[in-house]
């Protein structure tokens, strides 16, 4: 394998390993402080992150307001509590080496408030942001406000092009560099557009030698690019190390990161992804932010998938090709196909006896206790995202306009829950489509390693 070199992220010379963000809990100050210290960039998540009482336990979260719009201002201010501990932890555990971000979902809602928030009471302790989901526009404009570095997360030149025009040609000074995340490899959310086939992924290559033409062009040939989405050994990336075509790169470790001694992930979660078998990931489009998705399959995906394929269209008025009737409630009739009674019926039968309207004129069936548990997460709602599909929850005007949708879920619930000793069958695990390596790496038979074998196994191209 070719030489790893150093190169500057942050305003610093480190090597150009780098922790992935991830979401709630999947990574925090411990880990990112642990891979900082090692001369590495350590990043942790700003989505949720823990706050600690006087005696260093964990704060749970617990939200007391009776309004959707007072308890999202709990969320807000835990975020950015938690985001200042998690931002000292990592410092203190660095020891002052490598570099220390924070990773946020921009389609959080308020994500510039909390950012903003995190970062004027943690100055000096954080040198850059990541960012993605969704078009971080202000992002470069808030990162240079505090002289902290910024890094938008996309997932092909194009989207980048879209920033720079509109935003990041007025803030190139504090530009660290561009993070491409594969969107067909990566864990979590993943940005594929319209225009691209979910079950037909594209070489990273190509992608990543349109956008440093692309970042050349505009200038920023100094800038690295970040490959992150699938990255396991960088003996997999050989040719893109030293590459002329793609220049100065750095690599992020998403999801192998997460089976160490310092991952705040539970020891029960960490069991489960050591028996992830290859395909056991599914790339699915479940999650209330509307963007495509990739998590562990189990029983909670299981459950969302069968909804799914049961879901059957409906008219509100009779017609030759709607000539079914379907009670859906006891005061209201709707009219299927023909041709899907049988499926209906056959859902019916087993016990899915409740029928939920979705925004897009189709039915699906789901057990009482399902109905139930679903209006009591949306009675519970925080608020949690700019827009939300499940609760129809928008923070710009309050509501999305649309029917809430049943076959999506409460994300912030269910991430939170897993990450903090919660259900691995009955909540959504995240992960990249390469978590299956674990079960034959070397690294992991003998046990879990700290962060430090780590970086050493991935330095030597193992």
């Amino acid at each position: 394998m070719k030489n790893l070199n150093p190169i500057m992220i942050s305003g610093k010379e480190v090597l150009p390993l780098i922790e992935g963000g991830k979401g709630i809990n999947g990574s925090d100050g411990r880990s990112s402080g642990a891979w900082a210290r090692e001369n590495c960039v350590g990043t942790f998540s700003g989505v949720s992150p823990d706050c600690y009482d006087s005696m260093g336990n964990v704060i749970i979260e617990k939200f007391s307001k009776k309004l959707r719009a007072d308890r999202h201002e709990e969320m807000v201010e835990y975020a950015i509590k938690g985001g200042v501990a998690q931002a000292q932890v990592a410092h203190e555990i660095s020891n002052g080496n490598g570099r220390i971000h924070i990773n946020m979902l921009w389609e959080l809602a308020d994500s510039e408030r909390i950012l903003t928030g995190v970062l004027e009471r943690a100055k000096g302790l954080i040198n850059g942001v990541t960012c993605g989901a969704g078009l971080p526009y202000h992002l470069g404009e808030l990162a240079s406000k505090f002289g902290v570095y910024y890094y938008p997360i996309i997932s092909s030149a194009r989207a980048f092009q879209v920033l720079w025009k509109r935003a990041y040609n007025r803030f190139v000074e504090y530009l660290g560099g561009v993070v491409y995340e594969d969107p067909w490899l990566a864990g979590g959310h993943n940005g594929l557009s319209n225009a691209e086939d979910p079950a037909k992924p594209q070489t990273p290559y190509n992608r990543l030698v349109e956008l440093r033409r692309t970042m050349n062009e505009l200038g920023l040939q100094e800038k690295p690019i970040i490959l992150a989405g699938g990255v396991w050994s960088l003996s997999d990336w050989d040719d893109y190390i030293d590459n002329p075509d793609i220049g100065k790169i750095a690599f992020q470790f998403g999801t192998r990161p997460m089976i160490t001694k310092e991952s705040p992930i539970s020891d029960a979660w960490k069991k489960v992804m050591m028996q992830v078998k290859k395909g056991d990931v599914i790339l699915q489009k479940f999650s209330p932010t509307g963007f495509f998705s990739s998590a562990i399959k189990n029983t909670f995906l299981e459950n969302l998938m069968r909804r799914k394929d049961g879901e059957v269209a409906f008219s509100h008025e009779q017609t030759e090709e709607f000539n079914h009737p379907l009670t859906i409630r006891a005061n209201k009739t709707v009219y299927i196909k023909g041709a899907d009674a049988a499926k209906a019926e056959r859902q019916l039968s087993a016990g899915y006896t409740e029928v939920q309207e979705t925004p897009d004129s189709t039915v699906v069936f789901m057990t009482p206790e399902e109905v139930k548990q679903m209006k009591a997460d949306r009675a519970a709602c925080v608020g949690c995202l700019s827009q939300c599909q499940f609760s129809t929850w928008s923070k710009a005007k309050g509501t999305t306009g649309r029917l809430p949708d049943p076959r999506s879920y409460c994300i912030h619930k269910t991430l939170y829950d897993v990450g903090h000793g919660g259900s691995i069958k009955d909540n959504l695990l995240f992960a990249g489509h390469q978590v299956y390596r674990f079960a034959t790496d070397p690294l992991y038979r003998d046990g879990i390693p700290s962060v430090r074998e780590l970086i050493e196994k991935i330095k030597k191209g193992e």
